[in-house]
């Protein structure tokens, strides 16, 4: 009886002990068929990237293309079947490797390629009725290929790339010139072709995974290697910050050629904190950290599979929580920034899948499972915001800074920078960079967010009393009829008739928001009234 009760106990030791956390019960949803996008012509190039690039306007993905490189850049609630002869982005000579929106202006976004260029594109605010050929700039340095770039963090304007010359190259587009010969700096630490690149969360260190298997963390304004990896029984393929919590994140495979992940202490890369074999399968696997609820999502490339666990600062380290399961294999995946995510349905992450053997993206949520419909401000602390914390110049010449933080709360003024990072300055100069090029009443209403609804309102207004009348007639629901002509097909005409509920929906809020603002002043007067009749 009592070997019993000790193999009893002994058992039980091996259970793992309970452990409270608000999103234990997070699951993934699959958008329906209606909200996906059909028909459209992914790449089928094996280079291991993303593929897709999203913010809260659009969503571009590289296509197939013959005689060269392009991508697609298509508004983000255009859903349902794309016209195969939608117009493209297609000024590279080469496939293209990988694309990235600017974090800042979500009209501008960088693209490289095969044919050793980098290229930053401007998306014009209003539907594209042709092919885009021409940049806004060119960056040519790179003697091959280039197959990585990433926008830095906080600081304006500074681009990465990264080429199979082994060069990391930094590039400041404040520059005037059409065509950057010049980079300000070039990291020349690895001996073979960079995999990834990721920051920390102020931009200045940089991590990187190299084909020759070592992880090394770069200072990179000195162009030094701070600490270098060479875990022999972890064969790295990406790396990812997980900047507030002061580690790393890597995924590879092991001795055996099964899928491994590893988990590292910034401070000292000798040995993981943690290694764990996942599988024995051959694809890829894209680590994806969310620092706002410390959850890390490894999405493989070539199964339908998405894992998910919490990050703790103390051991495990590492919880598992669950796995969302598809029969349709992705080939590459999108994210969507904070910002663009749909806070009423307690979404706190949103993939956009990659499945090409069925020309489809399919957006997939990822949801807090909650009864109540209103705001739930713990799981949607301040987050990461539209605005840069440092021009270019501050960045080169030294200064370190965190991203600017915004409140996600609808009607918060989400875009406007909590005050303690802000100076007084003019409303202008603390609106997001892609309000400061004026878009004239051209933009989709529905495109724009919710928390920029009321300031966006009053500079339309603005600039509709500028105009002459005859300009204001060509004006209708946020397009100019000229640059974009009326609807020729059902399919367009219900887009547009969707667009227009959607501005009658938010002109409504924006009239109850104006009438609960009313009252509150209303309430204040009659108490200042009353406080000064008291004396």
């Amino acid at each position: 009886m009592s070997w019993g009760v000790v193999f009893l106990l002994s058992q039980m030791s091996w259970h793992p002990q309970y452990r409270s956390s608000k999103f234990r019960h997070v699951y993934g949803k699959a958008a329906s068929k209606e909200k996906c996008y059909d028909c459209v012509p992914i790449t089928r190039n094996v280079h291991d990237n993303h593929f897709c690039a999203v913010n809260p306007h659009f969503i571009a993905v590289v296509t197939e293309c013959a005689g060269g490189g392009a991508f697609l850049v298509i508004p983000i609630h255009q859903t349902g079947k794309l016209d195969p002869h939608y117009p493209k982005i297609c000024g590279h000579k080469g496939n293209v490797l990988d694309i990235k929106w600017n974090p800042f202006n979500d009209f501008v976004i960088a693209s490289c390629s095969e044919d050793a260029t980098v290229k930053i594109w401007d998306i014009p605010k209003h539907l594209l009725t042709r092919n885009i050929t021409i940049p806004k700039k060119e960056l040519l340095g790179h003697a091959r290929r280039v197959g990585l770039i990433e926008w830095h963090p906080t600081a304006n304007n500074i681009l990465f790339s990264s080429g199979y010359d082994y060069k990391i190259m930094i590039w400041n587009l404040d520059s005037k010139d059409a065509v950057i010969s010049n980079p300000v700096k070039i990291l020349d630490a690895h001996k073979d072709v960079v995999l990834s690149m990721s920051f920390n969360t102020d931009g200045s260190l940089l991590a990187t995974a190299c084909r020759d298997r070592k992880i090394r963390l770069i200072d990179p304004r000195a162009g030094t290697v701070l600490q270098e990896a060479s875990y022999k029984s972890h064969r790295v393929n990406k790396v990812l910050f997980l900047g507030n919590v002061k580690k790393l994140f890597s995924t590879g495979t092991s001795r055996w050629n099964n899928r491994q992940i590893a988990l590292w202490d910034q401070n000292d890369l000798s040995v993981p904190l943690l290694e764990e074999d996942l599988d024995g399968s051959s694809g890829l696997l894209f680590p994806f950290y969310d620092s706002d609820t410390h959850m890390l999502y490894v999405v493989g490339k070539g199964d339908g599979n998405i894992r998910y666990y919490e990050i703790s600062p103390e051991k495990p380290y590492l919880n598992y929580l669950m796995e969302y399961r598809s029969h349709l294999p992705q080939k590459g995946i999108g994210m969507m920034p904070k910002r663009g995510l749909e806070v009423s349905a307690c979404e706190i992450f949103r993939f956009y899948k990659l499945i090409p053997t069925k020309s489809l993206i399919e957006p997939i949520s990822m949801i807090v499972p909650r009864r109540s419909e209103s705001y739930q401000e713990d799981i949607y602390p301040l987050t990461t915001g539209a605005q840069p914390a440092l021009t270019a110049q501050e960045w080169l010449n030294g200064v370190n800074k965190g991203p600017l933080l915004v409140s996600l709360r609808p009607g918060s003024g989400a875009m406007n920078s909590i005050p303690q990072f802000l100076e007084p300055q003019p409303l202008m100069k603390t609106t997001d960079l892609s309000q400061q090029q004026g878009w004239g009443g051209r933009m989709p209403l529905e495109d724009v967010q919710k928390p920029r609804e009321i300031e966006d309102s009053r500079k339309q207004l603005k600039v509709e009393e500028k105009l002459p009348k005859n300009e204001q007639m060509r004006l209708s629901n946020g397009f100019d009829i000229f640059e974009c002509p009326p609807p020729k097909t059902e399919n367009e005409l219900l887009q547009m008739f969707y667009r227009q509920q959607e501005e009658i929906r938010r002109l409504r809020e924006l009239v109850n928001q104006r009438d609960v603002q009313i009252k509150q002043l209303e309430l204040e007067l009659r108490n200042l009234c009353t406080d000064a009749g008291s004396y």
